[in-house]
């Protein structure tokens, strides 16, 4: 077999699992008790791997707003030392094979959602959404982040675990892919856009959550803060798509991709065939919709994981799918036609399952080959949240922004070198 017919091959083996695999949430909880690998005084982080020094603002302030979550320091100031000093591991997520939107970050007493993947056996994992504008995920840690954060602990958190346990012994657990092709049917895309995504979400756990049987005052919390956060599926959709590339990593000659992913300093990639090498890049600053009182000015570079969901052929990709997501981001109906016809020249297919039905339900762009980005030149186009490049301040708007060439002709390299291709 030519080496051309083993990387169609490759491909093609891939791809078939990134579409077949499946996406339950069977469980949550304690990052240091549910992810292996998580250890105490570890902070996970989306993206690439990073020292404090090259960290850009919002993952600085997410960094110590978890440190001072986890009661290792009692200021900012503490925080910074342990960090400068390097007693705080500081780890990729995808290294542990989790999620984080934005800065991403995980310590080790965060609840985190485990989605598990039946027919090739894998687990990814992810925290829980906090909302919009000041979160920890944007580098805001003052008393109103901490705090949410503690009572998603201490409620939230306990309340999920109820009805996720009564959902697994019932039906094995919440099938999360179901959820994400319905909801490219109603509008979402399920990035930046999850209105009916979360509907649908809250719709299948309510049941369950009554059956619990939880006191009332902390069932109507529980449900208010998900109706009221149109993210809450966000982390549950990452976990899934991280699942779907999971099934279709480390297969031998493979050019598709299967990390993509930010820190707000650099942007990263992993390729199939390459196995975990990450290929790293100057991460680009989006361009878009901004708060009132910011600005282009105000914007860091790109962060976070959840490009994972373009990676598995949804998000900004299946712009088409979503027109009111524009609204959000910014540009125009036709803009956002134009970037979903466009992945497809850097894709290897059509989604077997997820469809846009304004493009007569064809289905959405998958598997981003490494070589046809650089033959057609066109870079992946996601849409984003906009973070404010200093610390403390938090969510300033959203957009949309294109990942750099120069990643994927460094992965050609390497496989060349790698395939012995002259």
């Amino acid at each position: 077999m030519s080496l051309a017919e083993e990387i169609e091959k490759a491909n093609e083996t891939a791809v078939n699992r990134m579409m077949e695999a499946q996406a339950l949430w069977v469980d949550i909880g304690e990052a240091r008790k549910i992810i292996p690998g998580f250890k105490d005084m570890m902070l996970t982080h989306a993206g690439p791997p990073i020292t404090w020094n090259k960290a850009s603002g919002p993952l600085r302030g997410a960094l110590i707003g978890a440190a001072i979550l986890e009661g290792w320091a009692n200021s900012p100031d503490e925080a910074i030392k342990l960090l400068e000093r390097g007693e705080i591991v500081l780890k990729p997520n995808h290294e542990l094979n989790a999620v984080g939107p934005m800065a991403g970050v995980i310590s080790p007493s965060m609840p985190v959602i485990v989605v598990k993947d039946p027919k090739y056996g894998n687990y990814a994992y992810s925290n829980l959404n906090e909302g919009i504008g000041k979160v920890l995920r944007y580098g805001a840690y003052d008393k109103s982040v901490l705090d949410r954060l503690k009572w998603m602990h201490d409620e939230l958190y306990p309340a999920l675990k109820a009805a996720v346990d009564l959902i697994v012994k019932e039906k094995g657990g919440l099938d999360l892919k179901s959820i994400i092709a319905q909801a490219l049917n109603m509008g979402d895309e399920c990035h930046n856009r999850h209105m009916a995504a979360t509907s649908l979400f809250i719709n299948e756990v309510m049941e369950y959550l009554i059956k619990a049987d939880l006191p009332k005052d902390q069932l109507l919390r529980v449900l208010s803060f998900m109706k009221n956060n149109t993210f809450t599926f966000l982390n549950f959709a990452m976990a899934a798509a991280k699942v779907f590339t999971l099934a279709g990593h480390n297969i031998k000659y493979s050019t598709i991709v299967t990390v993509m992913s930010r820190n707000g300093t650099e942007v990263g990639i992993w390729v199939s065939g390459l196995g975990n090498t990450w290929f790293t890049a100057p991460a680009p600053i989006p361009k878009g919709v901004f708060f009132p009182g910011f600005s282009q000015n105000d914007a860091n570079p790109d962060i976070g994981d959840s490009a994972i969901t373009e990676t598995a052929g949804f998000g900004g990709f299946a712009m088409a799918a979503a027109p009111a997501i524009i609204s959000w981001v910014g540009g125009t109906v036709d803009y956002a036609l134009e970037i979903t016809n466009k992945m497809y020249q850097i894709t290897h297919t059509k989604h077997r399952y997820f469809k846009i039905p304004y493009l007569s339900f064809q289905g959405t762009p998958v598997g981003i080959d490494i070589r046809k980005v650089l033959k057609t030149g066109i870079e992946p186009t996601l849409n984003t949240g906009i973070a404010h490049k200093e610390p403390g301040v938090g969510q300033i708007g959203a957009g949309i922004v294109s990942i750099p060439m120069d990643l994927f002709k460094q992965a050609l390299r390497k496989y060349a070198e790698v395939y012995g291709i002259t």
